[in-house]
């Protein structure tokens, strides 16, 4: 059974997401709000039987009804608002997070877990702590969401399919994210030989903006390509595709980083994480590779600290 915490854009999003890939025939969508989580798996149900797909949804405002949960996705938490930066919820969300940890480690002990609740790489970290599972099974997701919104505007400009760029965006999923277009590939050759260093720049820009834009745009964040990712990512785990995906994770010296998460390429298999690739970086890489992890740092400090044990 996959659980969904969260029934808001991102959770029921996702949920249909998961019934095209028909990743499992059981989906528990879990929120505090009396009613949103039932009206949306009736929904989602009908939607399944329109389609002819086998899954079965279930709301509930129970958290014990994700008992037996392989795999725990977390949407739930405050949203962010037009002129908000994912930073700004750190205090906010923190709460929330560890509320929700205390359940699944309850009820389902044995799960992978991955969250999107915003500030990502903060409030996995305070999801690690507090559920005290092995780092594979602990994910931020974010990475796939980056990169390949980075692949999107690199492919509006050199005229090929975004799939056909292997994307690399590495650090914090925020406004400090490091996009490395010089380390990104099309078949072999590097992506900054399609483009003018006026086109890297505006890039770079953008995948840094998006989230802001979409914001900014129609009033509250993203969804769409969220649900997509993580659907992606569950589909890796559930059948051990060992797919290449970036996410947030524990790193442990990895990158030469200990005790923190941020982005980085990673093979998500049965076991969750299963491997962490180490990218060769340059001096200067590497430079700004860790001004990303400092802001995840300094994000750390906005949390509260009982949040962090």
């Amino acid at each position: 059974m996959i659980t969904i915490v969260g029934s808001g854009r991102v959770g029921a999003t996702t949920a249909a997401f998961l019934m095209f890939y028909e990743l499992d025939n059981e989906v528990t969508l879990i929120d505090v709000i009396k009613g949103l989580p039932q009206g949306e798996a009736l929904d989602l149900n009908h939607a399944a039987a329109i389609l002819g797909k086998s899954v079965r949804y279930k709301g509930s405002n129970d958290y014990k009804d994700m008992e037996g949960s392989d795999i725990v996705i977390i949407t739930a938490g405050l949203a962010r608002k037009p002129g908000m930066t994912r930073e700004e919820l750190a205090g906010k969300n923190a709460e929330i997070v560890s509320s929700v940890a205390d359940q699944v480690k309850k009820y389902a002990p044995n799960s992978i877990v991955i969250i999107t609740t915003n500030p990502l790489d903060a409030m996995v970290y305070v999801l690690y702590k507090r559920l005290g599972f092995p780092r594979n099974r602990v994910i931020g997701f974010s990475g796939v969401l980056d990169s390949n919104r980075m692949a999107y505007y690199a492919s509006q400009i050199i005229g090929i399919a975004p799939e056909s760029i292997i994307p690399v965006v590495l650090g914090q999923h925020g406004e400090n994210m490091y996009p490395v277009p010089e380390a990104s590939f099309v078949y072999g050759k590097p992506l900054t030989e399609f483009l003018t260093q006026d086109q890297y720049n505006d890039i770079v820009k953008k995948t840094i903006q998006a989230g802001a834009d979409i914001t900014s745009l129609r009033g509250f964040s993203s969804n769409w390509g969220p649900a997509a990712g993580l659907a992606l990512m569950v589909d890796s785990i559930k059948k051990n595709r060992k797919r290449v995906f970036e996410a947030s994770v524990y790193l442990d010296g990895e990158y030469g980083v200990k005790d923190v998460f941020a982005e980085v390429p990673v093979v998500l298999g049965k076991n969750g994480v299963e491997k962490i690739i180490e990218l060769s970086l340059t001096q200067e890489q590497k430079q700004k590779f860790m001004q990303s992890i400092e802001a995840v740092r300094k994000n750390l400090t906005q949390v509260p600290p009982q949040y962090l044990k």
